[in-house]
């Protein structure tokens, strides 16, 4: 039971959509190492997500209260990896290949939106893509016990465009951290509970800068950024024949999380920062229905914290449903999955360089948006 329904369950407790807690877009977890014998994974999702606002207030005469945005939040694919060895009936080691951070914002060409300083009716872009590879061993403890820790490797790069006022390009930078975690298991009952943190991961990034609207030309610069320390709880249990309760608790540290390139700071703000970190709940019910079938479904909430949102990323929390479908044969196992996700409304704030001592003043009203996800996992225990 606990094999067939947990592939499930992963699949769609780790599919997120951009800017659902920060850039996150996959939930690290150590689940792999619990798989039964050796084991091995691959992982491929879709999602989906329309965020639109409203502006609130004019920003010049090619862009008046009332514009919309349009959908300023692109589609993006997802693919992972894990790899998991029994060395023995004690240690056991894993591989994990994810894409744990990333965003794709998109303000069409033919929308009067503005962002920072532009009031033209041109689209401002960004993008981020990271990759990321985790090594992990376990060791197995008496009394059911196992501990484990590794090193993970994340690499991301990224660019803006925002409109004719700024433009950066970074250079892909790969930095490292640690992971470090515990878990308690009853087999007879399907039962565990994990508690894993990963460490913080700082990039000293170079860039290439260019802010026209200050008549600044294209020059190289440096800047820090910490990508966010986290602490998941996972759990699960039997909780009658052939059914299983599972679910997470997850806290990130998204105030450490700040881009504020040096150029781009003359202007007086961040390009992206947060005031406040996030916590993520995930529940579900798996249920093996015979042999060769298995199902799941799933609830997620992250609240909303209020406050102003950035407009590169104007989403504030997200409530999510979602159901996975398990076909086993023999030692393979092949999970479909579809999550749909509500979107919490956001407010963007008017930065003062729009008129003279306006900070404080919404300028953006992101409201009623949504997305959804679908993912395919491959299994196979050998």
């Amino acid at each position: 039971m606990k094999g067939t329904l947990t592939a499930g369950a992963a699949l769609l407790l780790s599919t997120s959509i951009a800017s659902a807690g920060g850039v996150e877009r996959a939930a690290p977890s150590a689940a792999l190492l619990f798989e039964e014998g050796n084991y091995l994974e691959l992982n491929f999702g879709f999602v989906s997500p329309d965020v639109s606002g409203e502006q609130q207030i004019p920003a010049g005469e090619n862009s008046p209260a009332g514009s919309n945005s349009g959908d300023m939040a692109d589609d993006y694919f997802q693919l992972g990896f894990g790899y998991k060895n029994d060395l023995n009936d004690r240690w056991s080691l894993a591989i994990i290949f994810d894409q744990p951070y990333g965003a794709d914002v998109n303000y069409a060409d033919d929308t009067a939106y503005a962002y920072g300083g532009g009031v033209t009716p041109f689209g401002s872009t960004a993008t981020i893509d990271s990759n990321a590879v985790t090594a992990l061993v376990a060791y197995k403890l008496p009394d059911n016990l196992t501990v484990y820790g590794g090193a993970r490797a994340v690499q991301t790069v990224g660019e803006v465009e925002l409109f004719n006022t700024y433009s950066m390009e970074i250079d892909a930078e790969t930095n490292f951290g640690y992971v470090v975690g515990a878990a308690w298991e009853r087999p007879d009952i399907a039962a565990r509970v994990s508690l894993t943190y990963h460490s913080e991961i700082t990039h000293d990034f170079q860039a290439t800068e260019e802010y026209p609207a200050l008549e600044i030309g294209e020059r190289p610069t440096e800047f820090s950024t910490t990508l966010p320390q986290s602490v998941t709880l996972e759990g699960q249990t039997g909780i009658a024949a052939d059914t299983l309760l599972f679910g997470s608790v997850r806290w990130v540290d998204w105030t450490a999380f700040d881009i504020t390139p040096p150029i781009f700071a003359l202007g007086g703000s961040s390009l992206v920062d947060y005031s406040d970190n996030s916590v993520t709940y995930n529940l579900g019910v798996g249920r093996r229905f015979n042999d060769e079938w298995s199902g799941a479904v799933t609830a997620g909430y992250e609240a909303s914290q209020g406050g102003f949102s950035g407009n590169l990323g104007p989403t504030d929390g997200n409530t999510s449903v979602g159901v996975a479908v398990t076909r086993t044969m023999d030692a393979l196992r092949i999970t479909g999955g579809v999550r749909y996700i509500w979107i919490g409304d956001a407010e963007t704030e008017a930065p003062g360089v729009f008129t003279e001592d306006t900070p404080g003043v919404t300028l953006g009203d992101f409201s009623d948006n949504s997305g959804w996800a679908a993912g395919v996992r491959i299994a196979y225990n050998f």
